[in-house]
Parts: structure tokens; C-alpha cells; sequence
């Protein structure tokens, strides 16, 4: 079930192992992003994209377009 969290939680969840994925188009992805962040273009987020994550880690997905 998503849930939202905070920036603090981002960095906490970030340095403790989580995937943090940012569907933003490629070209935002590439002037702005969370460091570390995998960019998965929304368009892009298909089943096979997502089975191809990390099932172990958590995994933190992010668009700024969607606040």
C-alpha cells in the first residue's frame, strides 16, 4: 500500500538501503534529481520494469510533477 512520507524520511529510508525511483521524464530527470535515484520515466514503469527492482529493498517512488 503507498504511503507518503517526508524529505527526512527519504534521506533515513535512502541511506538505509531503500531504491528510491523517480518517474520524471528523462529530461527533468537530468537537470534535477534526488542523488542515488534510478529514473524510471512514468511511461516507462511497466510490470517487467518494476519486477526488475530489488524486491529485498524498499522501494521509494517520486514525481515532483504530481505535487
Amino acid at each position: 500500500m503507498p504511503t507518503a512520507i517526508t524529505n527526512d524520511d527519504v534521506q533515513r529510508l535512502s541511506s538505509d538501503g531503500a531504491v528510491v525511483v523517480e518517474v520524471l521524464p528523462a529530461e527533468k530527470y537530468e537537470r534535477e534529481h534526488i542523488a542515488g535515484a534510478v529514473n524510471i520515466p512514468i511511461e516507462e514503469l511497466t510490470p517487467d520494469r518494476v519486477a526488475s527492482l530489488d524486491r529485498e529493498q524498499a522501494v521509494i517512488v517520486y514525481c515532483s510533477d504530481f505535487l
